[in-house]
């Protein structure tokens, strides 16, 4: 793949030169010099590959990876953070790494925050809030929280973007999907496309400085819970809502990760604990759209035992199909069903079928199942259980939707609540009612009439619109107006190779040109009377033939890409 108009997306020098030094300090001098990110920089080899002291060359390199993450900021702490939940594309224990970056800074001075306020809203902000408090209740490297109070005297909590983030946060983006670029010319086997995973993350990032998206998402869930008894999701003040400012209910209760479990009685943690289970099953397997990241920090209990949940940032979702597919995974590897899994991974990825057609594929996924024979519902490890899948899926280059390592994500974390708070509870006991009551609804007599009805209804409008196709093809058939549209895949190399092929051949010809043409000035200069001039310039001629004809011969011999 060609790097094209690489230098544009580089908008701040001065950034990128702070990329390679840190990478530079942190002991990956030789992928700068492998990649070439030096050259953009304007400096030579040896400024680069300069000795150093630092100690932490000796740290394992998922390790060093993380303090390079965190040396850069934001933008790099994220997409770490999102790279901890895609074991598909990481191996397993740098995605372990990953997950203890944290993005908490010191907060900025209220006048900043206050200037935010007064462009988002002009001239309305003292007919909006009637209090704001100057000290935030948190700071993030993104966004700044404060509780205030509106002017019919209810308690609210502004996030409010920091000033200049977005601006950072789009051009640290756009150096992101440079070096993606980079990377995917010289490291041809990752499996994956670098290119493709950055762009993927620029969107997630995108949704989550817009807090327009995360309030849409706090309100759907809102209303999809607003008749549980255990389970809510703050409001949100729409007026007040801006793409930089987002208005919400303050939560009055208890943050989850202060509570500590010895303090509370085997009642309040069972109840904890199930109330968290229920709200994202339900989430994933009714509503196919959920909290990607309920961490101990992101819920609240409340006086009356609710459970209430914060800061949707990181939504995950989930279409019929999909879930129906989890479904048959799990029955799959319950039943030592080998072609069902193979069908799955099928469905949800965009795999060769070539591939899991293997038979060192097909034995692997056999061992995954043996590990769970024998079991049931209530005691399987279904978070272990999709780690191990994805992991295989790893091991195997295949990449899988960002959709499903969210839900993984998600899974993984309430289990680690549940274990933490009460490490006795069951959570699939607790859930296969609710897994065996969607099963049940799949198959119902409803669903299979609803699904007869959608297809003759889909056969209905064919064969009604069949007679105009077949028509329009007649009338083209008759006109010789057909049009036959080709996709080449791959193209590029070839248009690559013939063009490195010409130049060979000019260069070739150029080479024999001097060889022939020297050859015959030295011949007409010894045949003629008065040597001299002619014999020099045939003799230059062959010289210079020569010293092309080695560094033709050098260039085939040199390395032309680093794997």
């Amino acid at each position: 793949m060609k790097i094209t108009s690489i230098k544009r997306t580089i908008r701040n020098t001065k950034r990128f030169a702070e990329i390679v030094k840190v990478l530079s300090h942190f002991g990956f001098r030789q992928l700068v010099l492998d990649t070439g990110l030096h050259r953009f920089m304007g400096k030579s080899r040896e400024e680069i590959d300069s000795p150093t002291n630092n100690t932490s060359h000796h740290l394992p390199r998922p390790v060093r990876v993380r303090m390079v993450l965190e040396e850069l900021g934001p933008t790099f702490i994220k997409l770490g953070q999102i790279l901890s939940t895609r074991p598909d594309l990481i191996p397993p224990e740098w995605a372990q790494e990953l997950k203890q970056l944290q993005d908490n800074c010191s907060h900025i001075p209220f006048s900043e925050i206050y200037k935010v306020l007064t462009l988002e809203f002009p001239g309305r902000l003292d007919l909006l809030f009637s209090t704001i408090e100057e000290e935030p209740l948190a700071a993030a490297s993104i966004a700044q929280v404060h509780s205030a109070v509106m002017v019919d005297g209810t308690n609210v909590v502004l996030k409010v973007l920091r000033p200049g983030a977005r601006e950072l946060l789009e051009e640290d983006m756009d150096l992101v999907e440079g070096l993606a670029q980079i990377l995917e010319q010289y490291f041809s086997d990752l499996g994956y496309s670098p290119t493709a995973v950055a762009k993927e993350f620029s969107r997630e990032l995108l949704k989550e400085i817009n807090l327009v998206i995360e309030g849409q998402s706090t309100d759907r869930l809102r209303r999809y819970f607003e008749d549980d008894n255990n389970i809510c999701f703050p409001q949100i003040f729409w007026p007040a809502t801006t793409r930089n400012v987002l208005t919400m209910e303050r939560v009055d209760g208890r943050l989850l990760s202060t509570l500590n479990p010895d303090e509370l009685s085997s009642a309040e943690r069972r109840r904890i604990v199930a109330n968290g289970t229920d709200a994202v099953f339900k989430q994933c397997l009714s509503f196919g759209f959920f909290h990607a990241d309920p961490h101990p920090g992101n819920i609240f209990i409340l006086e009356d035992g609710k459970i209430c949940f914060i800061d949707c940032g990181m939504i995950g979702q989930l279409d019929r199909k999909t879930t129906d597919q989890l479904i048959n995974l799990v029955a799959g590897v319950i039943k030592g069903d080998v072609d069902r899994l193979c069908r799955v991974v099928l469905e949800l990825t965009s795999v060769d079928p070539a591939v899991i057609e293997s038979r060192e594929f097909r034995l692997e996924l056999r061992h995954i199942t043996t590990q769970f024979q024998n079991t049931d519902l209530q005691h399987l490890n279904i978070s272990g259980l999709l780690t191990d899948f994805f992991g295989m899926l790893q091991r195997y280059r295949i990449q899988c939707p960002g959709d499903l390592m969210l839900l993984t994500k998600a899974l993984t974390t309430i289990e680690g609540v549940a274990e933490h708070f009460d490490p006795t509870f069951d959570v699939l006991a607790h859930v296969e009612p609710q897994i065996q009551a969607i099963v049940m609804d799949r198959h119902s007599m409803r669903a299979i009439k609803n699904r007869i009805y959608r297809v003759l209804t889909s056969s209905f409008e064919l064969i009604e619109d069949l007679p105009k196709d077949l028509q329009r093809f007649l009338d083209h058939a008759r006109h010789s107006r057909f049009t036959l549209n080709l996709e080449l895949k791959r193209i590029e190399h070839l248009s690559e190779s013939m063009d490195t092929s010409s130049r060979l051949m000019g260069i070739a010809m150029i080479i024999a040109a001097l060889i022939v043409g020297s050859s015959i000035l030295i011949l007409a200069d010894r045949i003629s009377k008065d040597p001299g001039f002619i014999g020099t310039l045939g003799i230059v001629g062959l010289i210079l033939a020569g010293i092309n004809t080695a560094g033709f011969v050098i260039s085939f011999l040199l390395p032309r890409k680093k794997k």
